[in-house]
């Protein structure tokens, strides 16, 4: 099953949150708030996450992932640590935590 990138972020974070706003998710994975929408109806449609009306305030949208998107992340995520170990390539430890340290940085809102 092809994914992109950016549903299999907000796949991850769904994972990480447990039942999340569509705020929420905005957030955790930085993706713009019209961006999202569409990749959770894409992901709904593809029967990976499900989307309901939030119990305590009927206009907010609560998302999960399906047993399917669970095993979807499952099976990707050794995969996403092999390609973050060739990234890193060379680098050290130290070097690893400081470029971590700094795409963070660069991705927080002020």
């Amino acid at each position: 099953m092809q994914i992109t990138a950016a549903q299999l972020v907000t796949l991850c974070a769904l994972r990480d949150l447990g039942a999340s706003s569509l705020n929420e998710i905005v957030k955790f994975t930085a993706i713009d708030q019209a961006t999202i929408r569409g990749i959770v109806e894409r992901l709904k449609a593809r029967k990976l996450v499900n989307v309901a009306a939030d119990p305590w305030d009927r206009r907010k949208v609560v998302v999960t992932n399906t047993a399917a998107g669970e095993e979807l992340v499952d099976q990707i995520t050794p995969f996403g640590f092999k390609i973050s170990e060739e990234t890193f390539g060379a680098l050290n430890p130290a070097e690893r935590v400081a470029l971590l340290f700094l795409l963070r940085k660069m991705i927080e809102e002020d």
